[in-house]
């Protein structure tokens, strides 16, 4: 199996330059206008004070049209670079984060994990607010070159007339840039502090959200509550300290931008006070000052962006470039086989030794929680094969040998949380939209109810974690999901504890019967279930302790009795 682990970058430095290079073209044009768009904003004063030296020295109605006709094109032209440079830069900008956007999530959701100590709300918000910050560098390198042309038109045309005035703008405006990139990398090091803090404060909200009824259920609201409150009290205050540092820059590059054109000003005011420039580039200087204070504002504030760039590149990197948990093999599971599991150790487990033949529906019964749920995430690849001792086979082959792809086509582990997502219940029992079964596993799943329940069936508009759905409905509608997946090996876990006796037993009676022939292993203590297997294992204590039929097993074993009887 292929990884995409050789197309990922390795730092945040490598996503930069991959976002640079593959967006050249349109930088270069937006460029091109927006250095146009400065150089015009730079002409216009310069033309006005021409105008001015014309008009009192020829005093011609014709000079005065003709300026007049070129004040209109440096206008027109100023108007149209802007708004279609920025159109080019903010259309590429918002591709790449896209892309950016996409890779992240496709990184999240590839089927082998990875090894990066991020939760899902971290990586939600570096798949969002991480990946626009990190295009802005799109717009960025434009906008500092056109400002930098800006810059040194002014101070060729200051130069001009007079040699002092071009140097004094020259080396103001390296002065203030030697300043203000010392200053942007405190700005760097506190958004990426402020960032972690955020995403930290956000992966909180979703574990809350997640687990919000279980904790109403036992009083734990509050003290979840005030757990959020103070990692959001810690991102607040880091937000605070990026406010106040970028303040200062702000402040200082403002300043240092104001006393350089009050310098220009005044000394042209002395050199036109002493006759050494005429009237006209007196008022181009004055101009030119007044003007140069925008293009020197926005070079000014591009260190702080390239560094809030960087910094959301780096932590893209923590996902992007983080190895897998795993390596995988690249075999594929014969169709049509069984399971195995062969003295597996891991967490609860002790030694777990069972098979489930081809065709099978086994119940396991664990009466210990835990084991249960370590024997579904060795299941389900959760555990890497690697950290347990012991095999599991699918279709007779080892599950280490085996691409993630593969196993995930021949085998399914039903989650016992699964996730509802906002659609309609038809997108959410068969998302891909290729299922063939999806009737039989509504009924199966004793669903049927629900969508009679709606005008539109299964057109029914679902909302985000099923919010609009009971627990049992919630629960059934997951199982659906499941069955209409209609894999050649299931596994269930615990798929029936939020509905009633009833509909339990109707539903062990439709799984059964749209399994038949099909390999099926449920992890439960429903009776319900366990009658409806084929035969029951027992889990004790993390090892296999009794097999039977469950009814042989209710009449021989009253530990089982005692475990399983509601």
């Amino acid at each position: 199996m292929t990884t995409p682990d050789a197309q990922r970058p390795r730092a945040g430095s490598d996503i930069l330059r991959t976002a640079l290079r593959r967006n050249v073209g349109a930088m270069a044009w937006g460029t091109l206008l927006m250095g146009l768009y400065q150089a015009g904003e730079t002409a216009f004063p310069i033309a006005l004070g021409l105008i001015v030296e014309h008009t009192m020295r020829d005093r011609s109605p014709e000079a005065l049209g003709v300026s007049v006709a070129a004040l209109a094109v440096i206008i027109t032209t100023v108007s149209l670079s802007w708004r279609f440079g920025m159109r080019i830069l903010q259309k590429a900008n918002t591709t790449e984060a896209h892309r950016w956007r996409v890779r992240v999530a496709g990184c999240g959701l590839q089927p082998l994990a990875r090894d990066v100590d991020l939760k899902s709300g971290e990586v939600l918000t570096i798949a969002t607010e991480d990946a626009d910050q990190t295009a802005d560098i799109i717009e960025v390198v434009p906008l500092l070159i056109s400002s930098l042309v800006a810059v040194l038109i002014a101070a060729v045309a200051l130069g001009l007339a007079d040699i002092r005035l071009g140097l004094l703008v020259v080396v103001g405006t390296v002065a203030i840039l030697s300043v203000l990139s010392v200053m942007s990398r405190r700005i760097g090091s506190s958004t990426r502090e402020q960032q972690a803090r955020v995403a930290r404060a956000g992966a909180k909200v979703a574990d809350l959200i997640i687990g919000l009824r279980p904790l109403h259920g036992f009083g734990g609201n509050h003290a979840a509550f005030r757990s959020y409150r103070e990692v959001s009290t810690e991102a607040k205050r880091q937000s605070v300290t990026v406010a106040r540092v970028s303040g200062v820059y702000a402040g200082t590059a403002l300043a240092l931008n104001a006393v350089l054109a009050a310098a220009v000003t005044l000394t042209a005011g002395w050199l036109a006070f002493r006759g050494r420039i005429n009237i006209g580039e007196l008022v181009t200087a004055v101009g030119l000052a007044q003007f140069i204070m925008e293009p020197l504002k926005l070079f000014s504030e591009m260190p702080k962006y390239v560094m809030i760039a960087r910094a959301s590149a780096e932590r893209m990197a923590l996902v992007l470039s983080a190895p897998p948990v795993t390596t995988p093999g690249a075999e594929r599971p014969a169709p049509g086989g069984g399971l195995e599991v062969d003295g597996v150790r891991h967490g609860a487990l002790r030694k777990v030794r069972f098979r489930v033949r081809a065709g099978e529906f086994v119940a396991v019964a664990a009466y210990q929680p835990s084991a249960a749920a370590d024997l579904a995430a060795v299941l389900a690849l959760n555990v890497p094969p690697d950290a347990y001792e012991g095999t599991v086979r699918v279709g007779g082959r080892d599950l280490a040998d085996l691409a993630v792809e593969g196993v995930r086509e021949h085998l399914l582990v039903n989650p016992y949380d699964g996730e509802i997502f906002a659609g309609t219940l038809r997108s959410n029992i068969d998302p891909s939209g290729t299922s063939r079964t999806v009737p039989e596993a509504v009924e199966a799943s004793m669903l049927t109810d629900v969508v009679a329940l709606h005008r539109e069936g299964l057109d029914h508009a679902v909302r985000d974690r099923g919010a609009n759905l009971s627990g049992g409905q919630r629960q059934r509608l997951s199982l659906a999901r499941a069955l209409a997946a209609d894999t050649d090996v299931l596994v269930l876990r615990d798929p029936t504890t939020a509905v009633d006796a009833v509909t339990e037993q109707l539903i062990a009676r439709g799984v059964a019967k749209l399994r038949r022939d099909r390999t099926t292993l449920v992890i439960t203590s429903s009776p319900a279930l366990l009658d409806a297997a084929d035969r029951v294992l027992v889990l004790d204590e993390g090892v296999i302790t009794a097999e039977d039929t469950h009814r042989n097993l209710l009449a021989t074993d009253e530990a089982y009795c005692l475990a399983v009887t509601r």
